[in-house]
């Protein structure tokens, strides 16, 4: 138990400077070597728990799973409250989701998916996952007669198609105003969805 808990430790700190590296000086660019360099070890160590720079992706693209689940910060998930929906229909249209995970790092792992299987079927885990989770919240909202949704299912999946299609196009945006105006319209359009009074809550909400 002890070697597989050291295991992945040392793993997930690989990977999170490969995220840095990748980061700064775009994926292409990045190799084992030169996150080997950063960390100041020998590449070989690297390669000891990923083989190929190919093992490095599919990790930190579990890992972007693991950012973004951070969105459902609810200390009891079977115990949902019309606060908590509202909370996370905020985090998701706010820079704090948005800065989950860099968009280009995203995007360009999202292009790859479209070339290899593998990371296709990982970012379809990573979307069915945040849509499951919001999905079990409106059910969870809806059985205590809290909000009216015919379909919840339907209602996460519009929502997130929503958040996808906000920062893909908002990623072109550089008016912070013009960014800000149109992230709250497609906010308000959520909670339309939903029944919801968009009830706006301050940043010490949100970050507690």
């Amino acid at each position: 138990m002890g070697r597989k808990s050291l295991k992945e430790a040392r793993q997930l700190e690989i990977i999170k400077i490969f995220y840095k590296v990748a980061k700064t000086e775009g994926y292409e660019n990045t190799s084992i070597a030169k996150i080997a360099k950063v960390m100041d070890i020998n590449p070989s160590l690297i390669i000891h728990y990923f083989e190929t720079k190919e093992d490095l992706t599919y990790g930190l693209i579990d890992y972007i799973l693991e950012r973004y689940l951070l969105i459902y910060t609810i200390k009891n998930k079977d115990q949902v409250t019309l606060s908590d929906l509202k909370k996370t229909i905020e985090m998701l249209f706010s820079k704090k989701w948005n800065l989950l995970f860099d968009d280009g790092l995203f995007y360009t792992f999202y292009a790859l998916a479209f070339r290899e299987k593998k990371i296709k079927a990982k970012y379809k885990t990573i979307l069915d996952s945040l849509r499951f989770a919001l999905t079990s919240m409106i059910e969870q909202c809806n059985q205590k007669d809290l909000i009216k949704v015919e379909d919840a299912k339907a209602a996460a999946d519009l929502i997130f198609v929503l958040v996808d299609g906000a920062y893909f196009y908002l990623s072109l945006e550089s008016d912070k105003k013009a960014y800000a105006e149109r992230l709250d319209y497609y906010k308000s359009k959520a909670y339309q969805i939903l029944g919801v009074d968009a009830t706006v809550f301050s940043d010490s909400i949100l970050s507690s």
